[in-house]
């Protein structure tokens, strides 16, 4: 009895040992991130912006990669299929639609991103992906509405009342990582009785206090704080880079300090946009100018998405320096052209006269 009992635990000692040896290694968790507001929950405030607390965990670190991570707020379409994803086809402003801002480190803090370590890009991130792939931002909603731009220029406004939003996150910089591709849900509540008060935030810089409320689509922050007086909008454009196929420089006052501005070059031959009015509503930018472009007198017009307010500039464009050479050259061909051709005239005629004159002189010889 006593070895059957030695032989039974030595087989189960045996086959415990056997099924720790082929177990397999456990799966790397997956990119996730949480969210929270300052008050402690998981939600934004359906009337005033909300200032979010994003960390995220799993996500895949390359060192010394090109590029990272941004973590953006929006909406996409086919949340659990994934077809949204830029690594599966997903298209920005069909298959999914984020708050736009610029990618500095200075933005209006729609718009986080999270640098590679050691990468040749973090010196313009909010922030730095540890090697364990985690990383915290501050995140800035506006509120339940937004108006986002698609690759064509066109301005759609999204409802989160009506649509599921929450935080997105995808490769930066134009490289797509299935990785690091995430949506979150983010349900918008009431989160405050009435506007927060503003505060210093490096990680996320936004309008103070005294400057005008932050507007998005139909949704403002409001404040007690009088507005700032930026006087009507201007455009002034740079008229020595106005060129066919050039860049056109262009700067921008009087818009609303935090809101978007769209340019448009003529009836939509090209356009920009959006831009993020800065703390006293000037915005700059370059305009690519189409290399087909006809030269002459065109329009620049620069609209504010939240205020509607709006200014145009003419001005002068100038052929491509190319196209200028080979005019030069067609006029110049043309111009020897025309002299050839008087002189060829010329020739013809004092020849006709020698052999007209000839044949009198031979003419008067015979009668004789």
């Amino acid at each position: 009895m006593i070895r059957i009992a030695l032989m039974a635990g030595l087989m189960s000692a045996g086959l415990t040992t056997t099924a720790t040896a082929v177990a397999p290694a456990p799966a790397p968790a997956a990119a996730r991130i949480s969210v929270v507001n300052d008050k402690g929950t998981a939600t934004a405030d359906n009337r005033y912006r909300t200032k979010l607390t994003i960390n995220g965990a799993g996500f895949q670190s390359v060192q010394g990669g090109f590029g990272g991570v941004y973590v953006m707020f929006g909406w996409v379409d086919d949340a659990r299929g994934g077809s949204w994803k830029p690594s599966k086809g997903g298209v920005t402003g069909s298959d999914y639609r984020y708050i736009p801002d610029s990618e500095d480190a200075s933005n209006q803090g729609y718009l986080r991103f999270v640098a590679f370590p050691g990468g040749s890009t973090t010196a313009e991130a909010h922030a730095v992906l540890s090697k364990s792939g985690g990383f915290q931002v501050k995140l800035t909603v506006p509120g339940p509405t937004f108006q986002s731009v698609d690759r064509n220029g066109k301005v759609g406004t999204v409802d989160c009342t009506k649509v599921t939003c929450g935080v997105i996150t995808i490769g930066a910089h134009g490289v797509k990582n299935p990785a690091n591709e995430t949506f979150t849900p983010v349900r918008f509540t009431s989160v405050y009785d009435a506007a927060p008060a503003a505060s210093s935030n490096e990680d996320a810089p936004a309008a103070t206090a005294d400057q005008a409320p932050v507007t998005q689509g139909s949704v403002a922050t409001p404040t007690d704080a009088k507005p700032v007086k930026t006087g009507a909008p201007r455009v002034i454009t740079d008229r020595l880079t106005a060129k066919v196929g050039n860049t056109l420089a262009f700067t921008g006052t009087g818009f609303t300090p935090g809101e978007q501005v769209l340019g448009i070059l003529d009836d939509g031959v090209a356009g920009i946009g959006p831009m993020v009015a800065g703390p006293s509503g000037e915005v700059a930018g370059i305009l690519p100018l189409p290399g087909d472009l006809a030269p002459g007198t065109h329009e620049l017009r620069l609209t504010g998405a939240a205020s509607g307010s709006a200014a145009n500039e003419r001005f002068a464009v100038r052929a491509a320096d190319n196209a200028a050479d080979m005019k030069a050259v067609a006029d110049d061909t043309d111009e020897a052209l025309s002299g050839a051709r008087i002189f060829l005239v010329a020739a013809a005629a004092v020849l006709a006269l020698a052999v007209l004159g000839l044949f009198l002189r031979r003419r008067r010889g015979v009668r004789a």
